[in-house]
């Protein structure tokens, strides 16, 4: 049977950025989280080497919850289409815990607060990502992923920004509750819950799912949708993996572990570097938190732009020798945070970060969406996505029995290893072979 992926219309780059406008909302919550949770968690009382642990929310939730919804959105037939359903459930979901946050008032309650945002944040996910290639010619899917790296970017640079914005328009930085939270913080929390609704919201409004032909539907129906034929088809799936997924697995891994470390530490790493401090109480490390974010916001809409950048230039050298030379490149500028000595150096590495996250966002999965059969597009997404959860689950696990004996109890330390994981994944990119996709008979889902 002919690929109803061939017969699909182009679509205008407005359609396509309305279409992706709802990443921005997800990504908003995502870099709320990455900038200000180790924070929130020291703030109530937590051990700086135990920080990972309180994180576990991330990939775990991921490991359990993408797969599964993957494989479900697959299957889903109702009057909004495959995906719309998850979208609206996840950013309901996650609109609350943003609300919830920053009034926890103890660690137990945040970390708590943790699972339920990252659960919804993966039940909106990969949804999204195989709502991409369900709507798009294969011609156009570069554009589409590249776009959501430019939301990627855009987003995380308002969210890592807005309590830096806050001070600058007369909030007071040192105004905290009795737990210690600034308000800077549960305000830029507020304006997440608001943002990551709004922008599904006006995505699934204004671009709706394109019809499955009625023979799709058909098939669908007569295997009823459950969590039980979801995570049957799992197997099936991993076994029929395509060889350049399978390739991707090491980059897959040092990148991910890298990256979780690096925004886990980044603003005690810098408190001890530019700020002279590891007490979470004092003004010192208040303005590593704020400085921090202000990194992330450069290096985030650094990646805003790059991944436009990258769309022409990934027709002239390749995918695969792009996202190669892109992580290395990030991984470069981690190596030498460490030695940054004033914020001016600091904000020049940020260009080697912002560079390799667009392509980390972007990149790996065109190369996936070459290579999957497009009738399988939600749980082969969702299988992908263990390759970014289970490193940073090793990295949850193995930072903690580490960062004292091995790494001196120094958050710099880590970031030094981190920049060299990210070299190991860019050398290992160059191992992948690019194939073309195979032809999947369509009744195996059957």
């Amino acid at each position: 049977m002919q690929d109803a992926a061939a017969a699909r219309p182009i679509m205008k780059l407005s359609r396509i950025v309305e279409m992706n406008l709802g990443f921005l909302g997800i990504q908003f919550s995502f870099g709320l989280q990455q900038a200000n949770m180790g924070p929130i968690y020291r703030y109530l009382g937590a051990d700086e080497a135990s920080l990972p642990l309180l994180w576990l929310a991330g990939p775990v939730t991921g490991l359990l919850v993408q797969p599964i919804v993957g494989a479900m959105s697959d299957r889903t037939v109702s009057q909004w289409g495959r995906r719309t359903p998850y979208f609206l459930l996840g950013a309901i979901l996650c609109s609350i815990g943003l609300l919830a946050m920053p009034y926890s008032p103890t660690l137990w309650f945040a970390a708590s607060l943790l699972w339920m945002l990252d659960a919804a944040n993966n039940i909106t996910m990969e949804p999204y990502r195989a709502y991409v290639s369900d709507q798009l010619d294969e011609s156009q899917r570069a554009v589409g992923f590249l776009t959501q790296s430019a939301f990627t970017g855009l987003a995380q640079t308002l969210s890592y920004l807005a309590p830096s914005l806050l001070v600058w328009w007369g909030a007071d930085a040192d105004l905290v509750d009795a737990n210690g939270i600034p308000d800077i913080t549960r305000i830029a929390f507020l304006i997440g819950a608001v943002v990551s609704l709004s922008t599904i919201l006006w995505s699934v409004l204004r671009v709706r799912e394109r019809p499955l032909p009625a023979a799709d539907v058909a098939r669908m129906q007569a295997r009823p949708l459950s969590i039980r034929t979801a995570i049957s088809d799992f197997p099936a799936a991993v076994r029929a993996m395509p060889l350049p997924m399978r390739q991707l697995i090491p980059s897959m891994a040092f990148q991910w572990f890298a990256m979780f470390a690096y925004w886990q530490y980044i603003a005690f790493a810098l408190a001890r570097s530019l700020f002279g401090t590891a007490d979470p109480a004092s003004p010192g490390f208040r303005q590593a938190v704020l400085l921090a974010g202000q990194a992330g916001a450069l290096y985030n809409a650094i990646a805003c732009l790059a991944a436009f950048a990258m769309m022409p230039v990934s027709r002239r050298i390749g995918v695969r020798n792009l996202h190669a030379l892109s992580v290395a490149l990030s991984g470069a500028a981690m190596i030498a945070i460490p030695q940054a000595r004033d914020t001016a150096t600091l904000l020049v590495l940020m260009t080697g970060i912002g560079i390799g996250w667009a392509s980390m966002m972007g990149n790996p999965y065109v190369m996936l969406a070459d290579a999957i059969p497009p009738q399988r597009t939600g749980i082969y997404m969702g299988i992908f996505n263990m390759f970014i959860v289970l490193p940073m689950l090793l990295e949850t696990l193995i930072v903690p029995v580490i960062y004292r004996p091995v790494l001196g109890g120094d958050p710099r330390a880590l970031l030094i290893m981190a920049g060299c994981m990210m070299i190991c994944a860019g050398a290992t990119t160059m191992l992948i072979r690019i194939n073309r996709p195979p032809v999947v008979d369509r009744s195996d889902l059957a």
